[in-house]
C-alpha cells in the first residue's frame, strides 16, 4: 500500500484527511461512530472568546449540491472548551487537534488564541478570517490584505505553535490576502470557507434562513475552491489546507495536485457521518488507480 503520510507544518500525519471546523463538533459525538484516531487530525468547533448563542433559527437549508448555514459560530467559549470539551476529547482522541479560532476584534483572537497555545492537544491554532454568518467579526477580517495581516500579527505574538489562517473566498484577489498572512508570519493557510449564498422559499416569499444570507457549501462549490488553492499554493512558501465541496478520495487527490498539502472535509460529513472514515478507506485504491506511490510526491503537481 501506498504511503499516506504528509507533514503539516512539522507535525507528521498518517494521511491528510482533516474533518472541517463546524462539521465535527469537539470529536467525540463521532468518536461514538467510529474510532476518530484513523483521521490526520480534526479541526474542532469554531471557538470565541466568550459564549455564543449564534443566530436565530432557521439556520441551514439544503440546496442542489450544497447547503447554507448561519449557525453563528454558537460555542460554549473558550473556557469551557478548555475545561469541558477537552477533557472529552483526551479520552477518545490520541493525536494533536486542530483549535479553531473566531473573533471579533483583534484582542479577541489573541486572547483566545493564547489560551488554546497552552493546551497540550492542541497542535495547530487555524484563525477564521472568513465567517460569513456574524455581524461585526470574522470575515470583515479576511477581505483586505492589511486586516488579514494584524490579526495574523496579533496571534503570532502570543503563541508558539503553528498558526493556520483560514481565508475567504468572497473576495477579489485572494492571493494578495495569502501573501499578506505569509509576511505577517502565518505557518500555512486554509482555503476556502463557505461562499455567501441565498435562496427564497417561493411560497412565503422569505429568504430561507434566518440571516436571510448564509455559507454556501457542498460539492458545488468545489471547483471554485480548486482554483484558489491552485492560486494561493503557487504564491505562498508555507502549507496550504484545502478545503470546499471535498467529498470522495478523488477531490483529495485533485486538491493535493493543485497543492494542499492536507484537505479539509467539511458538508459531506453532515449528508454522511462515516465521510471521512470512507475517504481514509478509499484512498489506496485511488492512489493504486492513478499509479501514486506516496501522496507527498503529489503535492502541487500541476503547475
Amino acid at each position: 500500500m501506498g504511503s499516506l503520510n504528509v507533514n503539516l507544518c512539522g507535525i507528521e500525519l498518517s494521511n491528510p484527511i482533516i474533518p472541517a471546523s463546524g462539521t465535527f463538533g469537539f470529536g467525540y459525538e463521532f468518536a461514538e461512530l467510529y474510532d476518530i484516531n484513523k483521521l490526520g487530525t480534526f479541526s474542532f468547533k469554531g471557538t470565541t472568546r466568550d459564549p455564543r448563542f449564534g443566530n436565530p433559527t432557521p439556520r441551514i437549508a439544503e440546496c442542489y449540491s450544497g447547503m447554507i448555514n448561519a449557525v453563528g459560530l454558537q460555542n460554549p467559549g473558550v473556557d469551557k472548551v478548555i475545561s469541558e470539551e477537552l477533557p472529552k476529547l483526551k479520552a477518545c482522541f490520541n493525536k494533536p487537534v486542530m483549535a479553531n479560532v473566531s473573533g471579533f476584534s483583534i484582542e479577541d483572537y489573541a486572547y483566545t488564541c493564547e489560551k488554546l497555545d497552552k493546551e497540550e492537544q492542541v497542535g495547530w491554532l487555524e484563525v477564521n478570517v472568513s465567517c460569513p454568518n456574524v455581524h461585526g467579526g470574522g470575515m470583515s477580517f479576511g477581505t483586505q490584505p492589511e486586516a488579514a495581516a494584524e490579526v495574523t500579527k496579533a496571534v503570532k505574538a502570543v503563541t508558539t505553535k503553528p498558526v493556520i489562517i483560514k481565508l475567504s473566498p468572497n473576495v477579489t484577489d485572494i492571493v494578495s490576502i495569502a501573501k499578506a498572512c505569509e509576511e505577517a508570519g502565518a505557518d500555512g493557510i486554509s482555503l476556502i470557507n463557505t461562499l455567501l449564498g441565498m435562496r427564497i422559499n417561493l411560497r412565503t416569499r422569505q429568504p430561507v434562513i434566518a440571516n436571510k444570507m448564509g455559507g454556501f457549501s457542498g460539492p458545488a462549490i468545489f471547483p471554485v475552491a480548486v482554483r484558489m488553492v491552485y492560486q494561493v499554493a503557487n504564491a505562498v512558501n508555507i502549507p496550504v489546507i484545502g478545503m470546499g465541496g471535498v467529498s470522495t478520495a478523488e477531490d483529495v487527490i485533485e486538491m493535493m495536485l493543485a497543492g494542499a498539502t492536507a484537505v479539509e472535509v467539511g458538508a459531506a460529513n453532515l449528508v454522511n457521518p462515516y465521510a471521512c472514515r470512507d475517504i481514509i478507506r478509499d484512498l489506496p485504491e485511488v492512489m493504486e488507480k492513478y499509479g501514486i506511490n506516496n501522496l507527498k510526491d503529489i503535492i502541487g503537481g500541476v503547475k
